[in-house]
């Protein structure tokens, strides 16, 4: 009996120990991660700040750049260069975006293999062999993993620059249709002047019009120069109306391209904010892959030790009937367990950004996995 009671007492001493120590980790845990959470929030403002810095400034060289060259060109050509500089620019950023595509996929595909290796290399066994020793874990529920690792947000359509035409042709068919109406009005004027206009319209006869237009200018009854004036008229007539069209087609195009660079310029800096989270994303799978690994070898070594007390103290009752320092491993392979099937639970992106949680979440696993380290150093 006594030995009963002091067996008894040594567990409450211990188990107090235990709370007290389990206590003081999770102050500790806490306050890492809130520290974290300051840290995470002051990095990504002054991130924030440095990306809108640049992209002003990219915008700015580019105005720069531009605004000289163009002062000095035609219209429409100034108008090509700036649609030619938008699809530059957009096709560079789309460039760098699936490249990042790419290497994110990768790297996505390595943290597979990696939480594979994961459980089938110690994970798997060590929570199998500690449902061998009837130890029972209650501080928490074991989390489902999301099928969803990363999955980019598209909240912009894709930009479909157009290229801008001279307007030549167009405004030559106008200038036709200017040419044939300036010919039939000056021609109907003349109509009205002249006595016999049956005859005129019988015969088809344009030398009486032509005549008209000779004396008008004070050059006689001379058809010929007549007919060069009516060409002369018409010609002037078309070239004005030509000119002023393919201007007025000029400055539009001109205005267009201008839009569209800037429209190129918000696309750009957006796939540029898409393409710093993806290497956000990037950056943690890749720290993700070194801590899984490492906790494949720290499962191994639990896996060795959990087969010790098991083959060595043989199947009980309950865990608590377990030598004191075999229960204190199995604690310790379980926080491993907890710490590390937490992480992997949590989605790494949120609205296709880096996910808080999933940050905090590795940190705590990295955070368990040192002093899992420091245990034996």
């Amino acid at each position: 009996m006594k030995e009963q009671k002091e067996v008894i007492e040594n567990l409450e001493e211990k188990t107090e120990e235990g709370i007290e120590n389990v206590s003081t980790e999770v102050e500790d845990v806490t306050k890492e991660i809130t520290e974290e959470i300051g840290e995470i929030t002051e990095n990504v403002g002054e991130e924030v700040a440095e990306t809108e810095e640049k992209i002003s400034e990219e915008v700015e060289e580019i105005k720069s750049d531009v605004v000289p060259e163009i002062d000095n060109m035609k219209k429409h050509d100034a108008a090509n260069m700036l649609v030619e500089k938008a699809k530059v620019i957009v096709d560079d950023a789309e460039g760098q975006l699936e490249k990042c595509r790419l290497l994110l996929s990768d790297d996505l595909k390595g943290y597979e293999d990696a939480k594979k290796a994961l459980k089938e290399g110690g994970l798997d066994t060590c929570e199998s062999l500690l449902s061998q020793l009837k130890y029972v874990d209650d501080s928490e529920e074991t989390p489902e993993e999301d099928s969803v690792v990363f999955e980019p947000k598209e909240d912009l359509e894709p930009i479909r620059l157009k290229d801008v035409s001279s307007g030549k042709f167009s405004s030559f068919i106008i200038a036709l249709i200017m040419g044939i109406i300036t010919f039939i009005a000056m021609a109907f004027f003349a109509s009205e002047k002249l006595i016999d206009l049956s005859k005129l319209a019988d015969s088809f006869d344009i030398k009486p019009i032509a005549i008209f237009y000779s004396k008008l200018i004070g050059l006689g009854e001379n058809p010929m120069f007549g007919s060069i004036f009516i060409a002369v008229i018409v010609l002037l007539i078309m070239y004005l109306v030509y000119k002023i069209s393919v201007s007025s087609k000029a400055s539009k195009n001109l205005h267009f391209a201008k839009k569209q660079l800037e429209e190129a310029e918000v696309y750009t800096a957006h796939k540029g904010n898409c393409k710093e989270e993806m290497d956000k994303v990037d950056a943690h799978i890749n720290d993700a892959i070194a801590t899984l690994k490492t906790y494949q070898v720290l499962f191994n070594e639990q896996k060795g030790k959990l087969q010790r007390i098991l083959h060595i103290e043989g199947e009980k009752e309950d865990f608590t009937e377990y030598h004191q320092n075999s229960i204190s491993e199995m604690q310790h392979t379980q926080d491993l367990i907890n710490a590390v099937r937490n992480f992997m639970a949590k989605t790494m992106s949120e609205e296709g950004k880096l996910s808080a949680k999933s940050t905090l979440f590795l940190h705590s696993a990295k955070n368990k996995m040192q002093k899992s380290i420091d245990r034996h150093y």
